[in-house]
């Protein structure tokens, strides 16, 4: 029964993918959100679906002041496409005589891979034209429904946590308000600790390459610190485009290497100092549990998979740990220095190496 509850909440999740998705991320924004809607209705007087609506206005203009940012440092990339594309063909070419120097490999075999590797993409730019406008199109519908989701949260909270202890009946209902109390602190500090993690690393990026005077430094720093909030995945892929995008724009290809040594430098004082210190004491999961969520969430939802995975992950492990037969699963779930309590075979597992 227990498998086949799993197999069938994972295939309705996938099924409900355009619901929940907006649904959950709206979950998160209220809960972030809900200090700033009670201090309106409890000092400035507000009605609650006043308070609410300030509540998502207030976050609707942080979210665009953000893609303003990202979107004026595009423009001006989008603005030097034409020299970024004579600087790309000038760095392959460099790329295609070292290559061709140190390993014999002529330049037109070269060309011909190049050509037979990039026909099938060519061939289809029209479909991936068409998929981006949908694709965008899409996101906007679901930064609306998020929006909406996010005010009926913060309308009908109270309803909906009397709703949750009339269903798991009176006998529960200390144990109901322990996992919500503890479940909106835990998500508020984690949340609160990644976008201040997230500043630390986009500034910190930003003054490097700009010291660095790299090109497009901002946009570079932007996008490091906003993909650092996938765990793992995240920073190496905005490695792979800062390092592109320099690769394209840079007189020197020590550049590239120095922009390589800025993120990989930076990303470790994060995993080790920052994350730690800001994030690590909010979440309790263990770093093969992370790995698996974030795999397991882009595998059913894509990139918002990816960002939801985490606070997934932590909200069942607080139910678990609250829920006497489901124990085990949190302490599975949870860090194993934190939680980990000794047993009586521990010095004879120890000693057999099991």
């Amino acid at each position: 029964m227990v498998l086949v509850s799993i197999i069938a909440l994972g295939y309705l999740s996938v099924l409900g993918k355009e619901v929940l998705s907006p649904l959950l991320f709206a979950l998160l924004f209220s809960i972030l959100l809900l200090p700033f809607a009670s201090l309106l209705e409890q000092r400035l007087k507000f009605r609650r679906s006043a308070a609410a609506g300030v509540s998502v206005i207030l976050l609707i203009f942080s979210i665009g002041l953000i893609l303003y940012l990202v979107a004026s440092q595009i423009t001006g990339l989008a603005s030097d496409w034409p020299q970024f594309k004579l600087q790309f063909n000038a760095s392959m070419q460099a790329v295609q005589h070292w290559i061709s120097t140190q390993f014999h490999v002529n330049i037109s075999k070269q060309m011909a891979y190049i050509n037979t590797a990039t026909t099938g993409l060519l061939s289809a730019s029209t479909g991936v034209i068409g998929a981006t406008v949908i694709s965008v199109s899409g996101l906007m519908l679901w930064l609306v429904f998020t929006m909406i989701n996010t005010f009926f949260l913060l309308f009908y909270r109270r309803h909906i946590v009397t709703f949750l202890v009339k269903v798991f009946k009176e006998d529960n209902e200390e144990v109901v308000y322990d996992i919500i109390a503890e479940i909106q602190f835990m998500m508020r500090k984690y949340i609160l600790g990644l976008l201040l993690e997230m500043a630390i690393v986009t500034i910190v990026l930003c003054a490097v390459f700009w010291l660095l005077d790299i090109k497009y430094a901002f946009l570079l720093g932007i996008i490091t610190g906003l993909f650092n909030i996938i765990p793992y995945i995240g920073i190496f892929t905005a490695l792979l485009f800062s390092m592109l995008v320099t690769f394209a724009t840079a007189a020197a290809t020590t550049k590239v290497l120095l922009v390589l040594v800025a993120v990989v430098v930076m990303h470790l004082i994060d995993s080790n100092v920052l994350l730690p210190m800001i994030v690590g004491s909010k979440v309790k999961i263990n770093g093969q549990i992370t790995l698996l969520g974030v795999i397991v969430g882009e595998m059913m939802w894509g990139i918002p998979g990816m960002f939801l995975s985490i606070p997934v992950i932590a909200i069942a492990k607080i139910i678990f740990d609250r829920v006497e037969s489901l124990q085990p699963w949190g302490l599975l779930l949870g860090d194993e220095k934190s939680e980990a309590q000794p047993h009586p075979l521990k010095p004879e597992i120890e000693t057999t190496g099991v």
